[in-house]
This record gives structure tokens, sequence and C-alpha cells, in this order.
């Protein structure tokens, strides 16, 4: 998949951030540490969060590439609102080939001067427990820090918080998520997923861990 960057679209942005504003929200944001990583969207409850995430991706006015579900951008949804979707930087889960998917990914954030590539690790609006993997995997195959991104409508903020870098140990790693993101709440409180990782996909992440030199 192509990860080329956008052009700045500086009107945009202030349009972006003056409806944002004019809702009640605050976009908080000091910058990103670095020239790759990936941003993690917290919690997701709420088709809501799409237009206030893209309102915000939009603010920033920062080329970066989000990751949805495939059928946005397949079948007849796809062929309606597929080009508009990747013309704003989505590009497709492919769920089915997750490895080669990662990998492939990684491959191309290396290749690139500058990518950030965002994405929800509950995958659905559902209550879950457990992330996806994908988001850490990713991570740690191209060596890239983590940044929690969040809603919070509460106090209608949405921005991005620390940037974290992982390790290879998952609860470790894991910890600094549970910590930042305990007071995020977002529409639906009760549908927020567990920080977790599945225990098959904890053991998975380990050799790839051990294989991989860890940057900060």
């Amino acid at each position: 998949m192509s990860l080329r960057a956008a052009r700045p679209h500086p009107r945009r942005s202030r349009w972006a951030r003056a409806l944002l504003s004019r809702f009640g929200w605050e976009v908080v944001f000091e910058g990103l540490p670095g020239p790759h990583g990936v941003l993690i969207v917290y919690p997701h409850t709420s088709n809501w969060d799409f237009v206030v995430g893209m309102l915000t991706i939009w603010v920033l006015d920062l080329p970066i590439r989000w990751l949805g579900k495939e059928s946005l951008f397949r079948g007849v949804v796809g062929a309606v609102l597929g080009p508009l979707l990747r013309s704003w930087g989505g590009r497709p889960v492919e769920r089915g080939q997750a490895s080669g998917a990662v990998q492939a990914l990684a491959a191309g954030m290396r290749a690139e001067p500058w990518c950030w590539i965002a994405l929800s690790p509950e995958g659905t609006r559902r209550r879950t427990e457990h992330f996806r993997s994908g988001f850490y995997h990713l991570a740690r195959a191209a060596e890239v820090p983590v940044g929690l991104a969040y809603f919070d409508y509460p106090r209608r903020r949405v921005g991005v918080g620390p940037f974290v870098a992982m390790s290879g140990d998952i609860e470790r790693d894991l910890e600094p998520l549970r910590a930042f993101y305990a007071d995020k709440a977002g529409l639906r409180p009760a549908l927020a997923g567990r920080i977790a990782l599945r225990p098959a996909q904890d053991a998975d992440a380990r050799p790839a861990a051990r294989a991989t030199t860890r940057t900060t």
C-alpha cells in the first residue's frame, strides 16, 4: 500500500478547528517525537469517533494514515466510500493476512521519510476483552514508538498523549497505556475494551521481541 504523504491543507485545518471548537472540542497536541510511529486511538465506542478523529487529523494538518475495516473499502460500500476514504488517508486492514500485512506496513514505514499510522486497537465499537495485537507487532517490527491518541468525551478533549516504546515485555509495555487512559472516557464508556492482549498474542509477540533491538 502507498504511504505517500499528502499536501498540507491550511484552510481545511482552520475550518476543522473552528468546527470542533464550535461544538466545544479542544485538540491537545504538542508534536511528534520523530518521523515514524504508530498512533493507537482509544477508547473507540461510537461512530462519532470517526467524525471527531477525522476533523482532528485535519486540524493537525499532518499526512497521518489510518487503518479501517475492510468492509469500508470493499464491495458496494467500498465502491462509493472507498475513494473518498483513501483520499483522507484511509487504508483497509487485511485481517486475514495479519502477519504479512504487519511486515508490509513495517517495510513501507521504513521506506518513507515520514510515516505515522493511526488505528483503533479495539478493532470495533463493541466491548472487547482484548486489544488486537497488530499495533504492537507493527511498532516492534518497524522499531517505532506508539503514540497514545484519545477521545475524552466528558471533557471534550481529543489529542495525543505520551509516546511509549514497546520493549517486548507485554505487561510492562501495557501499564503506561492503562495509566494514561484510566481517566479518559468515550461517548459510551461501558463499551470501552480492556487494555490487554490475548494470551496467545502475548506468546506470539515475545519471540519477535527477542529478535528485535529496542529503540528509545
